[in-house]
C-alpha cells in the first residue's frame, strides 16, 4: 500500500529515503530490500527515488556513510570521562548499534558489498575518526607512538570483527562482549 505522499524539500526528501532504506537493511539482508519497496513506503515514484539514487548499491552506499556519521554520533566520547570510561562508554554504544543494525552490518562485512571502494573509504575513516579519539583521551606520549597507533587500528577492527560474529552466532552475551574487548584493549596497551 502506497503512503500518501507528502511535499517535502530535496533535502527533506533524501533524508526520508535515507531514514527507510536504513530501517530496512536494519532489519532484513541486502538481497530481500528493494527500491520500490522504499518508494512506496517513502509515497513517492520508483523514477524520484532513481533521482536521489541512480542504483540500489548507491543507495546503500549512502545508508553507510550516513550509519557511519550517526555511528561516530553515538559513539562520541565524553571528555570528562577518565580514559577507560570514554571507551567503555563508545563500546557500549557501538555494541548497541550493532546490535539494532545486524543486517545493515553483516551487509557492509559480508558478501559483494564488502569490495566496494567507497565503502571502505566510509569504514577507513570511521576506523580513523575512533583511534584518534581514544589517542586523545590517552597520555600525549602514546599519540607519537607507532606500536599503540598499530594496536589501536588492531582493537578498532578487533572490535568491528568479533561484535559481526556476535550478531550471527549469538554464543556470547552482551556483557561478555564488552568484557571481551575491553580486556584486548587493556592487554595492548597494558592499563
Amino acid at each position: 500500500m502506497t503512503t500518501p505522499r507528502k511535499r517535502m524539500t530535496p533535502a527533506q526528501r533524501r533524508a526520508q529515503l535515507l531514514e527507510i532504506g536504513s530501517a530496512l537493511f536494519a532489519e532484513r539482508p541486502y538481497e530481500d530490500v528493494w527500491i520500490e519497496e522504499v518508494a512506496d513506503l517513502a509515497g513517492v515514484s520508483r523514477g524520484l527515488m532513481y533521482h536521489y539514487f541512480p542504483s540500489k548499491r548507491e543507495f546503500f552506499v549512502e545508508i553507510v556513510r550516513t550509519e557511519s556519521e550517526r555511528n561516530l554520533d553515538v559513539t562520541a566520547p565524553d571528555t570528562s570521562l577518565p580514559v577507560l570510561e570514554q571507551v567503555a562508554a563508545g563500546l557500549d554504544a557501538y555494541i548497541a548499534y550493532s546490535d539494532e543494525h545486524a543486517h545493515g552490518l553483516r551487509a557492509v562485512n559480508r558478501g559483494a558489498l564488502l569490495g566496494d571502494d567507497r565503502i571502505n573509504d566510509i569504514l577507513t575513516r570511521e576506523f580513523a575518526v575512533q583511534q584518534e579519539r581514544i589517542l586523545a583521551a590517552l597520555p600525549a606520549a602514546f599519540a607519537d607512538d607507532e606500536m599503540v597507533r598499530t594496536a589501536l587500528r588492531g582493537w578498532i577492527a578487533f572490535v568491528r570483527a568479533v561484535c559481526l560474529d556476535w550478531v550471527e552466532r549469538r554464543t556470547l552475551d552482551r556483557e561478555q562482549v564488552r568484557e571481551l574487548c575491553l580486556r584486548a584493549l587493556s592487554g595492548l596497551l597494558e592499563v
